[in-house]
């Protein structure tokens, strides 16, 4: 048995290490900065350290945190475990503080100096296989931290980590507390590209906004951690309890097969038998692509061994550390095999397209629903799963609690939670929103419009949930019919959706990697433009000029060609001056806006408010634009530009989304000044 030593070591903040949405999200040459991550984890763990005392003073206060790497020179230059030491704390701080750390990992594991209640605390460590992750994970000890459970291969998808967290039972009865989880969700990964770190709660669920507030603000603070020695290495390919004995006594690691907890959880959600019977019927066809993503860990043994999918159907799901080279975001652009096999890509295939297609991001907590030939907006995802779930779904056989969307998401959810009579609930962009929503039984099914889906089975939105629950409808509409001539569709679903609830047409704009400045500037000019709506309506509705150095405002009917026919017929009038604010192309049916604000959130669970969550301008018949920056990014910055319009008159709900939106669009982009702003004369990504 090994004993560890305890050194201290001197630091210095960095700036710059505010938590996102999602954790900490930078690129991997940010994270080889000396003593960047430790930095960062002993910041984590204080703030967890406060949070714990204020909660219970017999809550769990010893925390795991783990990092991997494929490289010492690449993540940090120690080959030794590293310990981190509790700042400003009124207790002695006991000098047992272990992480380990070997050749291709590094792993830290810390505990509170506060109080001792920390004692037997069990931690999941595990990512999404991603650069620095590639191989074996280590385990390090803390005072009294009892055992950490890690997937084999040091692989877990977030949604399955959140699932551990709340289901998974050890072999003495214990139950985790909490996990630190590596991985930058969709963004690219690699050498060159994006790592990050997240810690999730023991409901599941994301650090709150409290706690990751107190994440940056302890950044700013830090001057020590402490370094640990000589632990062995542990083989986490191998499925096994590794024993040693520390400090506290004996500290335990558990390497688990990864899929095993997921997947008794969703056999107990849905009827696998129901989409067996679909997926053997000849008439249907599936295909899901994990995107070389770590759910590629669970395809197989959900598609294929549990629900008798072919193998065939399946791409990309071997998890690779850079994902292949692509980037594993499940949208129209990136997802290209995917959305060339569905019929959907530039160039026409023979090959008659599967009936279903799906696809998943990095962590797997993403998902993209695809029809033959039929793109299936999140949002008008989140709502049919909703309007079905109670008839299509065992898990929802009582009930929905409620429903909740995130403010960009379009209002297709609020019409079935209207219609449904539904508890509805709008929140900011970030899962932990709707975690404390579930954990007060206010909500059973949400989503947010950037591909996440979920319900209150865990804390964390869930791709392959998603899709199961898409599966779950196609069988309960065709469980008649299996035998019939035709089977009803993707695009069927929807479209009889549309005819039942309206629709919302609904894109999303993004420019990434966006110079910050620029950025920000632009949403200062909007939230700057809101001051004065008659300002803001002259680009939807008006000109004004001068004629004869005197003002008028002249109202159209929205084509700029007659406006400008009007000043050539009236040729002997002698203009001075004009200033026409109308947009070019602008046509009638681009309404006025009414309202306009930046999103506040008041949390009516714990009274929290949110602030500053997106920029909205609201026009008079139902239309929106959103502005908002997303903080998935790792560097730069991410403009995202939402633009919805709404419409029930079943006779208009079949056109093309971009075409219907193009009005709408050209207001937005010249309203925010984009390309002025950012440089860009087109987004990165169009969805």
């Amino acid at each position: 048995m090994v004993m560890f030593k305890v050194v201290r070591v001197e630091t210095k903040p960095y700036d710059g290490q505010k938590p996102g949405t999602s954790g900490l999200r930078k690129k991997v040459k940010v994270f080889m900065q000396p003593h960047y991550l430790e930095n960062f984890v002993q910041a984590t763990f204080n703030a967890l350290s406060a949070e714990k005392v204020r909660e219970s003073a017999d809550a769990l206060q010893k925390v795991v945190y783990t990092v991997y790497k494929e490289s010492l020179s690449v993540l940090i230059d120690l080959n030794r475990f590293l310990g981190l030491v509790c700042q400003n704390v009124d207790h002695k701080f006991p000098d047992n503080i272990i992480v380990t750390l070997r050749h291709n990992l590094a792993s830290l594991v810390f505990v509170d100096g506060i109080a001792l209640s920390f004692l037997g605390a069990t931690l999941v460590v595990s990512g999404d296989g991603r650069y620095y992750s590639k191989e074996a994970v280590q385990l390090g000890a803390a005072n009294g931290v009892r055992r950490i459970w890690v997937g084999q291969n040091s692989l877990l998808s977030t949604p399955a980590v959140s699932a551990v967290i709340r289901e998974r039972v050890g072999s003495d009865g214990s139950k985790a507390s909490g996990a630190f989880i590596l991985t930058a969700s969709h963004n690219p990964g690699g050498p060159h590209e994006d790592f990050g770190i997240k810690y999730n709660m023991e409901n599941g669920g994301p650090a709150p906004e409290g706690i990751t507030d107190r994440i940056f603000e302890n950044t700013k603070t830090i001057k020590e951690y402490l370094i640990a020695e000589d632990l062995p290495d542990v083989d986490i390919s191998a499925i096994g309890i590794t024993s040693f004995s520390g400090p506290e006594g004996q500290f335990d690691v558990d390497v688990f097969d990864s899929a095993t907890d997921y997947v008794k959880l969703m056999k107990s959600i849905f009827d696998f038998e129901s989409i067996r019977k679909l997926l053997s019927s000849p008439k249907f066809t599936f295909c899901y692509d994990a995107l070389h993503g770590v759910a590629g860990a669970y395809a197989k043994r959900i598609f294929v061994e549990e629900l008798g999918a072919q193998e065939s159907s399946l791409l990309n799901c071997v998890p690779k550390e850079d994902f292949g080279g692509g980037h594993p975001d499940p949208n129209l652009t990136y997802a290209k095999e995917l959305v060339a096999r569905m019929g959907l890509g530039k160039s026409s295939s023979e090959v008659e397209p599967p009936e279903f297609g799906a696809a998943a991001d990095g962590d797997a907590d993403r998902n993209m629903i695809l029809g033959k030939r039929f793109f299936v907006t999140p949002s008008d995802s989140v709502a049919i799963i909703a309007a079905n779930a109670v008839q299509a779904i065992p898990y929802f056989s009582g009930g929905l609690k409620g429903v909740a969307r995130s403010m960009p998401t379009s209002a297709a959810l609020d019409v079935v939670a209207k219609h449904l009579n539904l508890k509805f609930f709008e929140v900011p962009t970030g899962w932990k929103f709707f975690g404390n929503l579930m954990d007060a039984g206010l909500c059973s099914v949400c989503g947010e419009e950037s591909f996440g889906t979920g319900s209150d089975h865990i804390r964390e939105k869930d791709g392959i949930w998603a899709v199961l629950a898409w599966l779950s409808i196609l069988a309960y509409r065709n469980k008649d019919n299996l035998n019939g001539e035709k089977l009803e569709t993707v695009e069927g679903i929807v479209r009889q959706h549309w005819a039942t609830y309206g629709r919302h047409y609904y894109t999303r704009y993004d420019y990434e990697n966006v110079d910050a400045v620029a950025a920000k500037e632009l949403m200062a000019y909007l939230v700057k433009l809101q001051s004065d709506l008659t300002e803001v309506n002259k680009y939807a509705s008006h000109a004004t000029f001068k004629i004869c150095g005197a003002k008028f405002s002249w109202s159209v009917d929205g084509r700029a060609m007659a406006l400008k026919t009007h000043f050539e017929v009236s040729q002997f009038f002698h203009i001075i001056d004009l200033t026409i604010c109308l947009i070019k192309g602008v046509r009638s049916d681009v309404s006025i806006v009414v309202e306009a604000d930046e999103f506040e959130y008041k949390d009516p669970v714990d009274g929290s408010i949110s602030k500053h969550q997106g920029i909205r301008y609201l026009f008079e018949d139902g239309s929106r634009l959103v502005f908002r920056l997303s903080g998935t990014g790792s560097e730069g910055a991410t403009i995202r530009l939402y633009i919805e319009q709404y419409e029930k008159d079943p006779t208009k709900i079949g056109s093309d989304s971009q075409d219907a939106l193009a009005p709408l669009v050209d207001v937005a982009l010249k309203l925010s000044k984009m390309q002025e702003f950012t440089g860009r004369s087109a987004p990165t990504v169009i969805t």
